[in-house]
């Protein structure tokens, strides 16, 4: 009776364990890129530097548009005037007023400065597309995290699964050597190591469910999704690229790699920095023009009656600066700008040969963990028909606990292998990807 409850409790448990598993969220690899693309933190905070540099390399920042300032003024005076002339009675004022009131609006405009402006402009507009491959990196960087916890939540899915089928066959196995010791048919030694063995795969199975729980809040936090939401699950196909396709990838590396053309990038800045630190060599001229008012209302004297004026009118003006020697700042900017596009070029050549070896060591990571995932893929089958063997053989008496124990080990062994192998050459394959500036136009 009390093996019947146990059996009914067995049953329940499995089928709401079923039930729940039916429930759960299932987010896939296109779900959570979207979600990190419209959430994670750092790649809002790389869009908001694409914002500012659009901002920069705006007609507003451009020095192209004149400047309109308008100023008023007003000045009143009160004094007291005692005037003694050579010839005459003497002139006590008292409590003179005076008033000054004056209104302009100046405009000025940067008719020529050497093109320096020019230029500056061209490299607010370079400026702005570097920041673009800056914030594509933060992405590409993000989504290669994200894929990467993603798949160990698949890697460590499966594990479970594999582990709960180990443990219900360990359970199978305690329930049996029960019957055969109540029958006679086996000592209590066998129910004890089946016991045994049930204690190790459920702690191996509590454990490996702590670790999927983790990576799930580790991918929560990438998607800024709220830790306490309720569970869910990850789809856990993975589909390699065809080997003609990644080497038409591989063959095109240089010119889609997104530190490359960063370099490209700055080496237009650094040409531009050169021209710019040029333009000190060239005039300025300058356009101004102004409208003004003033008004005046001042006191009498001893000689002159008091007065008011009033007038506004019209002016403008053209200057021409040119700055003929300057103490030879203008020749060590050039040089120095010449000699930081020059160290530009170096970087370039540097970050190439590296991208390079990169590229080469990556795909031989990639071929490497193929081929492991292969052989990982016989070795489970190995171990299957070894373990089914084994199973039939120990059902009929003809190995002992130990020896099928053994069995199941190896099997468990070569299937969480075969998991780890497989997401290993999926992340290997992503990091080529990325290598080759194709990460984030593949489908997955």
């Amino acid at each position: 009776m009390e093996r019947s409850g146990n059996l009914m409790l067995m049953i329940t448990l499995l089928f709401m364990g079923a039930v729940a598993a039916q429930e759960k969220e299932v987010i896939t690899k296109e779900e959570a890129i979207a979600l990190a693309l419209e959430r994670n933190y750092g790649i809002e905070m790389a869009n908001n530097d694409v914002e500012i540099a659009e901002n920069n390399q705006g007609i507003l920042n451009s020095g192209y548009l004149p400047s309109v300032t308008g100023r008023a003024g007003a000045v009143y005076d009160l004094r007291n005037r005692f005037t003694e002339p050579e010839v005459g009675d003497p002139l006590d004022q008292r409590g003179i007023e005076s008033n000054t009131y004056n209104a302009s609006v100046n405009i000025d405009y940067t008719l020529f400065d050497g093109l320096g402006r020019f230029y500056n402009y061209k490299s607010l507009k370079e400026q702005y597309d570097l920041t673009k491959l800056q914030a594509r990196e933060t992405i590409e960087n993000t989504m290669l995290q994200l894929l990467s916890v993603y798949y160990e939540i698949a890697r460590l899915t499966e594990n479970v699964e594999v582990l709960e089928d180990v443990l219900q066959t360990s359970k199978d196995r305690v329930t049996r050597a029960q019957y055969q010791f109540d029958y006679g048919q086996s000592n209590n030694l066998a129910v004890l190591n089946a016991r045994v063995d049930v204690n190790n795969d459920s702690v191996t199975l509590l454990q490996t469910r702590q670790q999927l729980d983790n990576t799930k809040r580790d991918l929560n936090v990438l998607v800024d999704r709220q830790i306490t939401d309720k569970d869910f699950a990850v789809d856990t196909t993975v589909n390699f690229i065809p080997k003609l396709q990644l080497e038409a990838y591989i063959e095109v590396a240089e010119a889609n790699n997104v530190s490359l053309l960063q370099l490209d990038r700055n080496l237009a800045i650094t040409d531009y920095d050169i021209k710019i630190s040029k333009s000190g060599y060239l005039p300025t001229i300058d356009l101004n023009g102004s409208y003004g008012w003033n008004y005046n209302r001042s006191a009498a004297t001893a000689f002159f009656p008091g007065s008011r004026q009033n007038s506004d009118g019209i002016s403008g003006g053209v200057s021409l600066t040119w700055n003929l020697f300057d103490g030879g700042t203008t020749s060590v900017q050039i040089q120095n700008a010449k000699i930081n596009h020059e160290n530009q070029e170096l970087q370039k050549k540097q970050v190439a040969l590296g991208i390079r070896r990169d590229i080469a060591n990556a795909l031989g990571n990639y071929e490497n963990r193929l081929y492991i995932l292969r052989v990982q893929e016989e070795n489970v089958a190995t171990n299957q028909d070894n373990f089914e063997r084994s199973k039939e053989q120990f059902n009929l008496g003809r190995i002992t606990s130990i020896e099928f124990r053994q069995a199941q080990v190896n099997l468990i062994d070569a299937k969480t292998s075969l998991n780890l192998a497989k997401y290993d050459a999926k992340i290997a394959e992503l990091e080529l990807l990325q290598l080759t500036g194709q990460l984030l136009n593949i489908q997955l």
